[in-house]
């Protein structure tokens, strides 16, 4: 299973219910397993992004059908960004020429 870090930035109608975000973030671990993705942690940030989520998924079709799920949703717009363990990109590096 490949990790992604999704990013999220709450839209105007996800800040008006942000006291509602912990009972959202429950719903979008309920998406992911519809979808094939295992949400493994959600994080509430400071800066650019309000929320990071730590996902699994199979492939990028998973992981895109998760993003466009919760964003249809309509409290938050995503960024995601593939991550590679130490491991992942060791053995990237390895195929350097």
């Amino acid at each position: 299973m490949a990790t992604y870090i999704v990013l999220g930035s709450f839209t105007d109608d996800g800040i008006r219910a942000v006291k509602d975000t912990t009972k959202r973030a429950e719903a979008i671990r309920g998406i992911g397993k519809k979808v094939g993705v295992t949400v493994k942690e959600v994080y509430w940030t400071l800066g650019q992004y309000d929320v990071a989520t730590i996902v699994e998924a199979p492939d990028e079709a998973s992981v895109t059908a998760f993003g466009l799920s919760a964003g249809a949703l309509g409290n938050v717009r995503t960024q995601t960004l593939r991550a590679f363990s130490a491991d992942e990109m060791g053995k990237i590096l390895g195929r350097m020429s």
